[in-house]
């Protein structure tokens, strides 16, 4: 009779437990859930894929052996208290688990049902000392042993300890565990929850509506633009190629018009090559070169704008503080301003992105912020273009 040993000679327990796992998506059964409707309280198996193990000792090493065996092994008399469960691996890799994972030992066992018999000897010295440090003897050892063998019902096959009687008595109170069908129904129960909660959490982040595939994969700034317009959003996603590309160059022409910027021939040549679907010509080509021209021309106007704010979004006012000896006055700063020129390009190079929505999301985000506080005629009348379309 072959017969395999992966684990041999002393582990740790706290609170008097240690676990056998195989499902890689779970965390183990609670302690009423791994016994019950069982018989016997020292082995609970009540969970497919995983064991719970009682040991007498509450917190400490004690002598432990894994074996794995091709048949039923004989029953040693010297072993004072024997449990006998069913048990099949969850997945591959099954492991011999400490409290709280600090150490695992894999157990190398095939996905096929098992019998597994645990077996104790002085459990009850261990339970009354409770505690071992590492310069003591060793006061219970256990043996688990696995083979092949079809499923069956738990057994007490033998019951010497007081400590091994009061878990079996725990066990023989529990109520019988859910049946597989009863799990899968709880299991898609939980599911269903889950999607609800993800899908409600989704449509409030997305102002209300659930977004489309296209929405969700868009990236650039269509959070930002959120914030200000949730219903322009979907209503720009649901509006297809041809509008989108219109309200783009629509937002540069808005926001260069707002900066001052279109009576520069390069910028107007970029606005005229956003129309016509080609390239942008140079400087806009390069962003770095961009912004150089924009620094150096100096037909450029310096117009700035404060800050655009979400209507129906929260804001945080910040100030600076004086002290004085009848007690402490928050001053509000002067809201800063904002270069229209540097968030018109931006609209600019949008409009010129190949991707039609995020081009038109892009466009549209960075014209509010060239319009500032003043945003809110600019949506309006994209509001208008989709909404005539």
């Amino acid at each position: 009779m072959a017969v395999r040993r992966p684990v041999e000679g002393e582990v740790h327990v706290h609170y008097g437990q240690i676990y056998v796992e195989s499902d890689p998506d779970g965390f183990g059964p609670g302690l009423a859930e791994a016994f019950a409707g069982q018989d016997s309280g020292l082995c609970g198996a009540a969970v497919p894929g995983a064991l719970w193990l009682t040991t007498g000792l509450h917190t400490g090493s004690v002598g432990f052996t894994v074996e794995v065996h091709d048949q039923a092994p004989p029953l040693d008399p010297a072993w004072e208290d024997v449990v006998e469960v069913s048990f099949r691996p969850a997945s591959h890799r099954s492991t011999l688990v400490q409290w709280a994972g600090e150490a695992a030992w894999d157990l190398d066992l095939e996905e096929r049902d098992h019998r597994v018999r645990y077996c104790a000897h002085g459990m009850d010295e261990g339970r009354r000392r409770d505690t071992r440090l590492s310069a003591e003897p060793q006061l219970d050892r256990y043996l688990l042993q696995f083979w092949p063998a079809p499923p069956g019902p738990d057994r007490v096959l033998r019951q010497t300890s007081r400590a091994a009687a009061h878990w079996h008595g725990y066990a023989r109170e529990l109520q019988p565990p859910p049946t597989p069908e009863e799990r899968a129904r709880a299991r898609r129960v939980e599911d269903e929850a889950a999607r609800h909660r993800q899908e409600t959490l989704e449509r409030w982040e997305w102002g209300g509506t659930l977004p489309s595939d296209a929405l969700r994969g868009v990236g650039g700034n269509v959070r930002g633009l959120l914030d200000f317009d949730a219903s322009l959003v979907h209503a720009l996603d649901a509006a297809g190629p041809q509008v989108q590309r219109q309200v783009a160059l629509l937002a540069a022409r808005r926001a260069c018009t707002a900066a001052g910027l279109t009576d520069l021939d390069w910028v107007d040549a970029a606005l005229t090559a956003v129309a016509d679907g080609g390239p942008l010509p140079p400087p806009f080509d390069d962003r770095a070169r961009m912004w150089e021209a924009l620094e150096s021309d100096p037909r450029a106007p310096c117009r700035t704008v404060g800050p655009a704010v979400p209507a129906a979004g929260s804001t945080r006012s910040t100030g600076s503080v004086i002290r004085s000896t009848v007690g402490t006055v928050p001053v509000p700063e002067p809201p800063r301003r904002v270069s229209q020129s540097h968030m018109a390009l931006p609209a600019l190079l949008a409009a010129a992105g190949k991707d039609p929505l995020r081009a038109a999301l892009d466009a549209v985000f960075a014209a509010v912020a060239t319009y500032g506080e003043d945003h809110p005629s600019l949506l309006e009348e994209v509001r208008s273009v989709v909404g005539g379309r």
